[in-house]
């Protein structure tokens, strides 16, 4: 654990909150996309199989409880509770263009080709690219409310300071992983326009569009 890890840990936590708050005050789930979603959500339940035979540290189990717990939440959400408000015609991103090559990317490049290492390494090439219909949906909207932009902006922000954590591991403790830090890159890189916009537009209280 570093002041970046932790800063990074508590910014997708704050994205999370941010984005379930939005869904249940409003009563909506307008703007946000459940494909993404769908992907998180095997993002974390595949990382996360070994919760009950791998126990790291209780603050490691509470975290992957939180993400798995919060994932399924926000799709009961979306497609049962709130299901008359979402908005099934933007959200159109086709996931099966990510999860084919991912899936083959597991498969053949990965640091141990055993079931549990495999979907986790399934589960950093997915987390890289999930945010991708939400990017799309937005774009072919032509803008975002503000509290979803401020769910972007904290989720890609925890993925920047997830890099100045790998930095850090390897000039302090000479630890690196290779895959994660490949994707970590990928997915702040997809980002890169959308922090320029929250930057120059929703902090100065203007509406968010990104180009289309």
């Amino acid at each position: 654990m570093n002041v970046f890890r932790l800063a990074g840990d508590l910014s997708h936590l704050l994205a999370i909150i941010i984005l379930l708050l939005k869904i249940w005050k409003t009563r909506s789930c307008a703007g946000i996309s459940g494909r993404s979603q769908i992907l998180f959500a095997l993002v974390y339940t595949t990382r996360y199989l070994d919760l009950f035979t791998n126990f790291i540290s209780l603050y490691n189990s509470v975290m992957k409880v939180f993400f798995i717990s919060t994932s399924c939440a926000t799709i009961y959400l979306m497609y049962v509770k709130f299901k008359a408000t979402y908005d099934h015609n933007h959200d159109t991103f086709r996931i099966g263009f990510l999860l084919i090559p991912v899936t083959i990317l597991g498969l053949l490049i990965n640091h141990d080709f055993t079931p549990l290492e495999v979907l986790w390494t399934f589960s950093i090439y997915l987390e890289s690219v999930a945010i991708l219909p939400q990017l799309f949906m937005v774009s072919k909207t032509g803008d975002a409310e503000t509290i979803t932009s401020h769910y972007l902006f904290c989720l890609g922000l925890y993925r920047a300071l997830y890099i100045f954590n790998w930095i850090y591991r390897y000039y302090f403790e000479g630890f690196y992983d290779l895959i994660a830090i490949v994707a970590g890159v990928v997915q702040t890189v997809l980002y890169c326009d959308f922090f320029y916009l929250y930057v120059t537009r929703v902090i100065k209280g203007k509406a968010l569009k990104l180009p289309a």
